[in-house]
């Protein structure tokens, strides 16, 4: 049980690194982690429904961690958070209530397809090139060294955005930030520090939603989110600040790697389920 608790937390504090580097919440490592490796940390398998619960439950602290973190910096823009999360709060509620109505062979397959997609994501991402479109609302964001980086935002895309990345993170516990940043760099050329922080503050508030759909409906499961959470909230804050002070790209590719490990071997598990 000790040991249990030990690799728990120390599964907290590396998915809440990963995520808050670059703004994924951590999800995405909490909740196939805990469906693998379900019966050596527990003794029994974890539901599908209930890794991602936990995982959600989980998210809020790491996300709050790193929002404070970021804070200091100034790098959450409040206004744009809260109209993505205008969508992406009530999706995520969505998104929570539907997880239950998936297999966990099906779940298995369809999560690690999505874990494929976002680490082809972050290996292109770098390479691709934010738009040049003049949106409606524009903003202005100064960093330390008082260069000023503009970018925009508009409406109507930005509540579809929510409410899509709102509802795979409800369905998947993973917090929507592996969507919600690229988007934010490439389609609203967000710098790529306040994508971050922005999309970790959205996270936090849907994750609260999310969470609470999943505690009504009996599918967390609070002593793994005990467990998890004191890793989660030390990572949190562990990555928010390799983020402000270094690239981590070395950080990147392990995670890149990582997701298809986990992807690859969710597959394969999904199935043999079936």
């Amino acid at each position: 049980m000790f040991i249990a608790i030990i690799l728990l937390i120390i599964l907290g504090l590396i998915a809440a690194v990963f995520g808050s580097i670059v703004g994924l919440g951590g999800g995405i490592i909490i909740v196939p982690s805990l469906l693998l490796f379900g019966p050596m940390l527990t003794g029994e398998p974890i539901g599908h429904s209930t890794a991602v619960g936990t995982s959600l439950a989980v998210l809020i602290v790491t996300a709050l961690a790193s929002t404070l973190s970021y804070m200091k910096d100034k790098r959450v823009d409040f206004r744009i958070a809260w109209l993505l999360f205008a969508t992406s709060g009530p999706a995520a509620m969505l998104g929570s209530a539907l997880t239950g109505q998936l297999q966990g062979g099906p779940f298995r397959i369809v999560f690690g397809v999505f874990m494929l997609l976002m680490a082809l994501l972050l290996m292109l991402r770098d390479r691709m090139k934010p738009s040049s479109r003049a949106w409606p609302m524009r903003r202005v964001w100064t960093d330390a060294a008082g260069n000023e980086h503009e970018y925009g935002f508009a409406l109507l895309p930005g509540l579809i955005v929510g409410f899509g990345v709102g509802l795979v993170s409800g369905l998947f516990g993973i917090g929507g930030g592996s969507l919600f940043v690229p988007v934010m760099v490439i389609l609203f050329r967000f710098p790529p520090h306040v994508a971050t922080a922005t999309s970790m503050f959205t996270i936090f508030l849907s994750s609260l939603l999310g969470s609470g759909v999943k505690a009504g409906l009996g599918e967390i499961d609070w002593l793994l989110a005990a467990a998890l959470l004191p890793g989660a909230w030390i990572g949190g804050k562990i990555g928010a600040w390799i983020a402000r002070r270094m690239s981590g790209r070395g950080l990147l590719w392990l995670l890149r790697v990582t997701l298809l490990v986990l992807a690859v071997r969710m597959i394969f598990e999904g199935i043999q389920s079936l």
